[in-house]
């Protein structure tokens, strides 16, 4: 039992707060005794008009959301469990926390964000799957979270999972229009103290030269009839589009999510992807369709305005093992030629890479975090910094096999164009770093400012013995 609760307790640090917050209620769904309610005088009548049952301390109580006492030692004894130190959290800090969530929650009610129950099920649908893929039944998982039986875990997590993307919407609502200046970049800049400015680390621009090997014909129409029998049974037997995609879909960006992305005419998916998704009405599912990825079946869930959620199924063709190995031979063959100056390595890429976001740039890659042609060791992926780190400054690395869960498996070979060490932040050259610092901290003024506004607007009561915490937030009203 111990090996599957630290099993458990590494995979759901996404469920921490919910989990420990399971009997976190809303205020119309739960008979609260009122004498454990701060100020109860200022507790809304509805709340009053319920019988009093000597339940769990209520912590807090944010608009219409209820935060109990067990639901903050739950949460701390759950990160404790995780190997968090005493000192990185507090009960205060965390009751903190669990405020702003559940206010960010109920402005999302008053402003009509919605998160329908298909997402909301999708979601609990891969955690449990999830779950159960590592520790090998859903009775060790009921088992650990003291469930009596599936139906009231997935009650459970429904409320956890509705309450988080709700909190999350509604963040992203504050944030996605702010944009920012070169005027205010240059501001933030100078407003920095020389001796305080940040120190970026040692940074790399890296080409790659790639090969990958086509599928044969008869593994592209075994995926294409996988998809077809699938939208069959979407649209003959009513099936689950996103239920379908968490079992089925090689897309790891949204699998969990029932292939579920929220785009629009300028988001940065590929063409095939983008005519499909706007060729359609809601509801209509598409035939099988193909993009340098693998092949799609796609479904349109809303049209909201110029954005669409829509949902997708990815599969890729297997590539047989003969097809790998002459595309390893042929980039030997390729890095040979540039080792005895046939020609450079931004010609071979041009001329001989089946990558198409780099071919016609030498072969540069992009930082997709701001993408520059710069990446800090400090904060690469580890498998891709395993890639390089051994590579000499002009050195070209042997063939390396890469096994990429949307796009397929392929062979690269690599080389460091550049190398630059620590320094501090110098605007001209730094510019995108010190841009993507100054957008962050408008964004956190921002943040702070909706908080502060919403907390004087919304009702909030702190228990008394809470009182005393120093929240970052005013969540104590006089």
């Amino acid at each position: 039992m111990n090996k599957v609760k630290n099993t458990i307790t590494i995979l759901t640090s996404l469920l921490t707060i919910g989990f420990a917050s399971a009997q976190d209620t809303m205020v119309d769904e739960t008979v609260v005794d009122t004498s454990q309610v701060a100020d109860v005088a200022m507790v809304p009548d509805s709340i009053n008009t319920f019988k009093k049952i000597k339940i769990d301390g209520v912590a807090a109580v944010v608009g219409e959301y209820l935060i109990l006492e067990s639901d903050i030692d739950k949460t701390l004894i759950d990160l404790r469990n995780q190997g968090v130190s005493e000192e990185d959290v507090s009960r205060c800090g965390l009751l903190g926390k669990l405020m702003e969530d559940r206010l960010y929650a109920h402005q999302a009610v008053q402003d009509s964000i919605l998160v329908s129950d298909d997402e909301v099920n999708a979601t609990s649908d891969g955690q449990i799957e999830q779950l159960v893929s590592k520790v090998g039944s859903i009775e060790k998982v009921l088992a650990f979270y003291k469930k009596p039986d599936e139906a009231s875990f997935r009650e459970e997590l429904y409320k956890i999972n509705k309450l988080r993307l709700l909190s999350d919407r509604m963040k992203q609502k504050i944030v996605s229009e702010i944009e920012i200046t070169p005027e205010e970049v240059r501001q933030f800049f100078n407003k920095i103290p020389e001796d305080q400015r940040p120190v970026f680390g040692a940074e790399l621009e890296i080409a790659q030269i790639v090969k990958k090997p086509e599928a044969p014909e008869e593994e592209k129409q075994k995926v294409i009839d996988r998809l077809n029998r699938i939208r069959e049974d979407v649209l003959e037997r009513g099936s689950s589009f996103s239920i379908k995609a968490i079992l089925n879909s090689e897309d790891p960006g949204s699998k969990q999510n029932g292939g579920l992305y929220k785009i629009n005419k300028k988001s940065g998916f590929v063409k095939e992807f983008k005519d499909a998704a706007f060729s359609m009405q809601e509801g209509q599912v598409s035939e099988p369709f193909e993009t340098e990825f693998g092949f799609h079946i796609l479904t349109v869930d809303k049209i909201l305005g110029q954005d669409r959620e829509v949902r997708h199924i990815l599969m890729v063709p297997k590539v047989p093992e003969s097809s790998l190995d002459e595309a390893k031979k042929e980039l030997d063959s390729i890095r040979e030629s540039i080792i005895s100056s046939k020609f450079t390595f931004g010609q071979a890429a041009l001329n001989f890479s089946d990558q198409k976001e780099t071919k016609f740039d030498g072969g540069q890659l992009r930082n997709p975090a701001d993408y520059s042609s710069r990446f800090e060791l400090t904060s690469m992926d580890p498998t891709f910094y395993n890639q390089i780190r051994n590579l000499k400054d002009n050195e070209i690395s042997q063939p390396i096999l890469e096994e990429d869960p949307r796009s397929g498996t392929s062979y690269k070979i690599m080389k460091i164009t550049n190398r630059y060490d620590e320094h501090v932040a110098d605007f001209s050259k730094d510019y995108l770093k010190i841009q993507e610092l100054a957008l962050s901290q408008k964004q956190i003024d921002t943040m702070t400012k909706w908080m502060k506004e919403h907390i004087d607007e919304t009702y909030v009561s702190v228990n008394a013995s809470n009182r005393d915490c120093s929240f970052e937030n005013k969540w104590v009203k006089e």
